[in-house]
């Protein structure tokens, strides 16, 4: 982490696991696996389920691993790729807006989705996501603190343009 650093985070794969449906239905067919092999008369071929739900935490553990979020007082760093990197910025005064959406299960795991918006290349395509981020709502109202004392910094003001339409 840089010294500047006042954040720095990736998606949670734990966060996932016990925070979403995929995750829970990846635990219940480890489990279920391991139940069949145990109880029933198939012998070893039940241990594929837990193998598969396995590599599914893998993969997903992998992904996780691809992405970190480094948030200073003027910007925040996304580092991309474990074998080729890219290092991407966006600057926090040019931030229009930031979501955070959650499920009833995201909530008790303490996990969410932030979606960042912005006038910035990075998010010209679509707004920047991050996904399974724990403690997402303190990690948005931080967000939103750095996001207001950059434009002050700046001297940089949101405008609102709305278009009437007849």
């Amino acid at each position: 982490m840089r010294e500047d650093a006042v954040d720095m985070f990736r998606s949670s794969t734990l966060g996932w696991l016990r925070g979403t449906l995929a995750g829970w239905g990846t635990i219940l067919l480890a489990l279920a696996g391991i139940a069949a092999a145990l109880l029933g008369p198939w012998g070893a071929w039940p241990l594929v389920a837990p193998g598969i739900a396995l590599l599914v935490l893998l993969v997903k553990w992998v992904q996780n691993l691809a992405a970190t979020y480094e948030v200073t007082e003027e910007r925040l760093i996304i580092h991309r790729g474990i074998i080729f990197k890219s290092v991407d910025e966006i600057e926090l005064y040019r931030v229009k807006d930031i979501r955070i959406d959650f499920t009833l299960i995201n909530q008790w795991a303490d996990i969410g989705t932030i979606c960042v918006s912005s006038s910035d290349e990075t998010t010209r395509q679509g707004d920047l996501v991050l996904r399974h981020i724990e403690r997402a709502r303190d990690r948005r109202e931080q967000f939103r603190r750095l996001v207001d004392s950059a434009r002050q910094r700046r001297g940089v003001r949101e405008l609102d343009m709305a278009h009437d339409h007849p």
